[in-house]
């Protein structure tokens, strides 16, 4: 396997490392948030709101926004990290 090959099976695991952490993140936060725990969320208000309902309709939304924007900044560093920036 020539040193570009291992380059690039280092960074495509790396990359999908990322994928899954995220993604189990998101998914912890509307199926876990959203669902499992609503009854236990629902004691808490956000906005008028029950938080268990707030989670379902749009926290999970929110979180996955801001995981789009934590992908981008880690795919930046795993670029630089392995010479693959602009």
């Amino acid at each position: 396997m020539s040193e570009n090959q291992k380059k690039a099976s280092a960074y495509w695991k790396e990359n999908v490392k990322y994928l899954f952490i995220l993604l189990a993140i998101w998914f912890i936060v509307s199926y876990g948030a959203g669902i499992l725990f609503k009854d236990a969320l629902d004691t808490i208000r956000l906005g008028g709101f029950k938080l268990g309902f707030w989670f379902a309709q749009q926290g999970s939304i929110y979180v996955f926004v801001v995981l789009i924007f934590v992908y981008v900044r880690l795919m930046n560093k795993l670029d630089k990290k392995y010479g693959y920036d602009e």
